[in-house]
């Protein structure tokens, strides 16, 4: 299975939508190695850090540019299983929609930290894992804020309504994996999870920021991955039935097996 292009997203939960951050990168790898991306055109000028709501909008082009690409983003796609129980959730389509109802991240001149300030948002606990992050040695919970590399839990609530937005605005283009199906159909373009830090020490630093090399390995992985023809194997973890129906909720990190 073979893509027009791969994409490594290395996110951020910081600021605002519209804030161009340092920690949010994009590497395409189109026809050859991936090169860092010129951030979406505002107001006439390009820039090298993205913006969350840039990142949607840019998918969004590939998409109806009948660009095939698959794209691994850093950030959690849900939440545990305890989550869905004491919500009264049953699909990833509801989560979304209750998610953003109580974490409006995406709205103009929103922080996340506003919103976790008020107070009236849903949480969960530092000591709620997913079944994903249990098959790693160091993933964090979606729930832990506190202060530490590695933590993605403001990048997971920030970045969470924009998987809406996408689903949404090109939902019929687009395999959300794994919760559209284990499986790939023939001629859409993939948006998975993915873990950096597990990439990120196969391939030379070259001079990026950790930031860039994140979504720089990303990228490089996935064209990687693809070409030698075993995508597959990544695609279809070694989960037991019931563990299938779990991830089918709470997503999964693709290249975790």
């Amino acid at each position: 299975m073979t893509f027009d292009a791969y994409l490594g997203i290395d996110y951020s939960g910081a600021e605002t939508p519209t804030s161009r951050l340092k920690g949010l990168q994009i590497y395409s790898a189109i026809g050859g190695p991936p090169q860092r991306d010129l951030a979406v055109p505002e107001e006439g000028k390009a820039h090298w850090n993205w913006s969350r709501q840039g990142v949607a909008f840019h998918l969004i082009l590939l998409a109806l540019g009948q660009i095939r690409f698959i794209a691994g983003i850093d950030h959690g796609f849900s939440f545990p299983l305890s989550y869905f129980r004491r919500y009264g959730l049953s699909s990833w389509d509801e989560f979304l929609s209750d998610f953003v109802q109580h974490w409006p991240a995406h709205e103009p001149n929103t922080y996340v930290d506003f919103i976790r300030d008020r107070g009236t948002a849903r949480m969960g606990w530092p000591n709620e894992f997913r079944l994903c992050e249990r098959w790693t040695s160091s993933a964090k919970s979606v729930f832990d804020f506190g202060p530490g590399p590695g933590k993605v839990a403001k990048s997971t609530h920030a970045g969470i309504p924009w998987l809406l937005h996408l689903r949404q605005t090109i939902g019929d283009r687009i395999h959300f994996w794994p919760f559209d199906g284990w499986d790939v159909p023939e001629g859409k373009s993939v948006i998975a999870e993915v873990y950096p830090s597990v990439l990120r020490n196969r391939y030379d630093r070259e001079g990026r920021t950790v930031d860039e090399q994140d979504a720089y390995s990303v990228a490089r992985w996935l064209r990687e991955t693809c070409e030698r023809g075993v995508l597959e194997r990544y695609l279809h973890p070694p989960l037991t039935d019931e563990e299938r129906e779990v991830a089918e909720l709470e997503g999964w990190i693709l290249g975790v097996t």
